[in-house]
């Protein structure tokens, strides 16, 4: 055969290398820090998702099934306040409380991504930005002096990812918790009347404490689905 047979495929092999290596930092994992706001919803906050924002801080796992779906677990630090002070609603015997308390939560979530999410694979129409809604289950753990909060929490919300580059994601994430307790906001004997104030027979609805969490992420993948070579096996879309 001739050199310039060889000279062709060399620089068919040399121009290809560089997509074999796409294949290869395509990643299953993300791990990351996150911040923001928690604030509290309750029976001295009933509708205002934002009001006494406190902060809040966390890790976050992130295992991408495909390019839609992924499974992601968090651990968080979150306070949360609230206070009786100015409400028009009136609380037995014109009681006035306030409490304010630190949680934990231990949390694990199924997130569907409207957009096939990677910065790779422009032919299958895969966006770098995609909004999300998710839902999942967690653990919710409020410590205090001899009344501290243990329970269920039922997380459901949306948030945007953002794919800055190669193995960098920013996240912004909105969600509430459904507890299923009452009791995240009693601290002590001096509000303990917010655990039931009026008395009202309690359900999965009623007389259950709520509290949201407005989050900024940072993630870095790690993981790749494929490595050097030709096959697309483990590439899921």
């Amino acid at each position: 055969m001739s050199s310039a047979f060889f000279q062709r495929w060399f620089l068919i092999l040399l121009l290809s290398a560089p997509f074999y290596r796409v294949h290869a930092q395509e990643y299953l994992y993300e791990v990351g820090g996150m911040g923001g706001g928690a604030s509290y919803m309750g029976d001295v906050n009933k509708t205002a998702p934002f009001k006494g924002l406190n902060p809040s801080l966390g890790v976050v796992f992130r295992y991408n099934v495909n390019f839609r779906v992924a499974f992601k677990s968090n651990l968080t630090w979150a306070r949360v306040s609230g206070s009786t002070e100015g409400l028009a609603n009136v609380f037995p015997e014109q009681v006035q409380v306030a409490f304010n308390r630190n949680l934990i939560e231990l949390g694990e979530q199924f997130e569907f991504n409207f957009f096939p999410y990677s910065d790779k694979f422009a032919y299958l129409n895969t966006k770098r930005f995609s909004p999300y809604l998710l839902v999942g289950l967690g653990l919710t753990v409020a410590p205090g002096n001899g009344e501290t909060f243990a329970g269920l929490n039922l997380p459901v919300g949306a948030g945007v990812k953002y794919k800055l580059k190669n193995r960098i994601n920013l996240g912004c994430e909105f969600s509430v918790r459904k507890l299923f307790g009452d009791g995240l906001d009693v601290t002590d004997e001096s509000n303990r009347i917010l655990n039931n104030p009026y008395g009202v027979g309690g359900s999965m609805m009623k007389n259950k404490d709520w509290y949201s969490l407005l989050t900024f992420s940072v993630t870095w993948d790690f993981g790749p689905r494929n490595r050097q070579c030709n096959s697309t096996d483990g590439v899921l879309f």
